[in-house]
């Protein structure tokens, strides 16, 4: 396990923030990506898509 979140560009997706994610806590990361799409659409809303494209654009990688 790594000690800081990194983005994982290779085996992500979009950015590499969900892969990233999957990697540092050790969960599959399909688990991580459909919490992430569920959260965003019925809970956060946009917020949760900010908060996604901040953690890509923060995240070391």
């Amino acid at each position: 396990m790594n000690d800081s979140f990194t983005l994982d560009r290779r085996n992500g997706k979009i950015m590499g923030v969900c892969a990233g994610l999957s990697n540092r806590i050790g969960v599959d990361v399909t688990l991580i990506r459909i919490a992430v799409v569920l959260l965003t659409l019925c809970a956060l809303g946009p917020v949760g898509l900010v908060a996604y494209l901040l953690a890509g654009w923060l995240a070391e990688g």
